[in-house]
C-alpha cells in the first residue's frame, strides 16, 4: 500500500482546534503510525470503524470526461472530526487511517482530451490501478474485523470495496446502493458507471439492491438487463417512492434488507440520490438529507453491514455558500453510520 498517506498527529491538530470549551470528536479518535505494519495495527486496535479517503475523480473522468469530487475527503473528514464529542458517538472506537494518494494520476488528467477515445482508455487504465490499491486496503480492514468507512471522489471505487470485502470474508457479498443510477454498465474499461457490473461478473458481488433510482436515468436497455437478473438484482425508484407514492419508504427499506441481508453486505451511497447536492451528477430531484440519514442509520444497525462508502459530492463544484455544507453533509452521514 505504497499510496497510503497516514493522517499524522500534527495534521490532526491542524484540523481540530483543542482550545475550545466543547471537546471535539477529533480529540479522541485513534490514529496509526508508520513504524508498525498497518495490518498488525488493525488487528490490535480496539476500534469498530476505520475511516479513510480516496481523493480522486479519475473514474468520473473516464466515464464522462467531467471532473469533481477530489476534495470530498478533505472537507468531509475535517467536518466530522470537528463534531462535538457526544454520548451517541464513541469517538475512541473510531480510527482515522488517512488517504490513498493518486496525485500523480490526477495531474495526468490535465494532459488528456476527453473527446479522444485513446485518452479515455488511458484514464480507464488508471482506474484499474486504483482498484488494486482500494481492494487491498479494504481487504485488510475487513479481515481485521473492523468496518471501513470510505469517502471517495467517485463510484468507480465500489468495485474495490466489494472485491476487498469479498476476498477478506472468502465469500460473495451483497450490496445496498442508494443511487440515482444503476452503475451496472457494460464492461468497456473501468469507470464510475460499471463498478457493480464488474464486481458482479467477477464473482465478488452476489445480490444487489438499488434504492431510489431515478427513472429518468434508467434507459430501456438497462431496465431489460436488470429485469433478466431479477433473482439477484432488485431495485425501486424515486418516482414510485416519492412521486406516485406507490411504495412506502419503511417497507422498502425492510424489503431491501431482507433481499441483501442474508450475508455480509456493503452500504454504498452516491449523493446524487439526494436533491441539490453539489456533484458532477447533481439533480434538483431526490431524497432530502434527513430521509437519507434515516435510511443510513437504520441500515447500519443490521448485523451483516460491513462497510459504508460515500461518494458523489464535489465541494469544488459548490457555490461559496454551499462549500462548507458539503463537508457537514458527509459528517452527518458518517455520524449516523457510527451512532450508537
Amino acid at each position: 500500500m505504497s499510496r497510503l498517506k497516514l493522517l499524522t498527529v500534527s495534521e490532526l491538530k491542524n484540523l481540530v482546534p483543542t482550545n475550545t470549551k466543547e471537546p471535539r470528536i477529533g480529540e479522541f479518535v485513534q490514529l496509526f503510525n508508520d513504524s508498525t505494519p498497518i495490518y498488525e495495527q488493525l488487528l490490535n486496535l480496539d476500534v469498530d470503524h476505520v475511516i479513510f479517503g480516496i481523493p480522486e475523480h479519475i473514474g468520473v473522468f473516464a466515464n464522462s470526461g467531467k471532473q469533481g469530487g477530489e476534495k470530498a475527503w478533505s472537507f468531509g473528514i475535517q467536518s466530522f472530526l470537528n463534531l462535538r464529542d457526544n454520548q451517541k458517538i464513541h469517538a475512541e472506537r473510531i480510527a482515522v487511517l488517512g488517504h490513498l494518494d493518486f496525485k500523480k494520476e490526477i495531474s495526468k488528467l490535465d494532459t488528456l482530451n476527453p473527446s479522444k477515445s485513446s485518452d479515455i482508455k488511458k484514464a480507464r487504465g488508471m482506474v484499474k490501478k486504483i482498484d488494486n490499491e482500494v481492494s487491498q486496503l479494504v481487504h485488510d480492514i475487513v479481515k481485521s474485523g473492523k468496518k471501513p468507512i470510505i469517502i471517495s471522489g467517485g463510484h468507480h471505487n465500489a468495485y474495490g470495496n466489494l472485491k476487498g470485502s469479498s476476498l477478506a470474508l472468502n465469500q460473495h457479498i451483497n450490496a445496498l446502493n442508494f443511487d440515482a443510477h444503476a452503475d451496472f454498465g457494460p464492461e468497456d474499461g473501468r469507470h464510475n458507471g460499471n463498478g457493480f457490473s464488474y464486481a458482479f461478473d467477477e464473482g465478488f458481488l452476489d445480490r444487489y439492491f438499488i434504492f431510489g433510482m431515478h427513472e429518468n436515468y434508467l434507459p430501456k436497455h438497462m431496465a431489460k438487463v436488470l429485469g433478466k437478473l431479477n433473482k439477484r438484482i432488485q431495485f425501486n425508484t424515486l418516482e414510485d417512492l416519492m412521486v406516485r407514492r406507490k411504495l412506502k419508504l419503511r417497507q422498502e427499506r425492510q424489503r431491501a434488507l431482507e433481499f441483501i441481508g442474508n450475508k455480509a453486505f456493503g452500504i454504498e451511497l452516491d449523493c446524487d440520490v439526494m436533491a441539490n447536492v453539489p456533484g458532477v451528477a447533481m439533480s434538483p430531484a431526490g431524497f432530502t438529507l434527513n430521509k437519507m440519514r434515516e435510511l443510513i442509520y437504520n441500515c447500519s444497525r443490521h448485523k451483516n453491514a460491513r462497510y459504508f462508502h460515500i461518494c458523489g459530492v464535489a465541494p469544488e463544484l459548490a457555490s461559496k455558500r454551499q462549500v462548507e455544507q458539503t463537508g457537514k453533509l458527509i459528517a452527518y452521514l458518517i455520524s449516523d453510520f457510527v451512532r450508537v
